[in-house]
């Protein structure tokens, strides 16, 4: 393992992007950084911008109006990244699956590495898909 993955490994950055969704598992991201929670401990860093993320949170499903955006934060993101869908609306499209602008999951649109389903994702289950994230971006699980 190379010194740079491993630094990525050691202290992630993450990006997160609400892909117009009801905000629940935005507020539970959130949690996670609150003293309760605090992955801040951990090295996990929330940042704005994607050049400098390493793994990329989306809440909310895929819609016409917003998938050319999150392909853009995907394709700035440097390599190796990883995307973790939080939320049933990101995996599947959830409660807005019908919806007439909703494409589905985020998986319709970029690669997904690892689903946290939940409506809303508990703060337990997105600190457990971003340690999946974290051994996806080390090598440890098979593609």
């Amino acid at each position: 393992m190379g010194l740079l993955t491993k630094a990525r490994v050691k202290s992630p950055w993450l990006l997160h992007f609400c892909s117009s969704s009801c905000n629940g598992c935005d507020i539970e991201i959130l949690a996670c950084l609150t003293p309760y929670y605090d992955v801040e401990r951990f090295g996990i860093l929330h940042m704005g911008n994607p050049k400098h993320a390493d793994i990329l949170l989306v809440t909310g499903p895929a819609n016409r109006r917003n998938y050319k955006v999150l392909q853009n934060l995907y394709a700035q993101m440097p390599d190796p990244k990883v995307v973790v869908a939080v939320g049933t609306c990101a995996c599947t499209g959830g409660v807005f699956h019908n919806c007439y602008n909703i494409m589905g999951g985020i998986d319709k649109v970029i690669p997904v590495d690892v689903y946290v389903p939940g409506c809303a994702a508990r703060p337990e289950a997105i600190i457990d898909g971003v340690v999946l994230a974290l051994k996806k971006l080390r090598g440890e699980l098979e593609e």
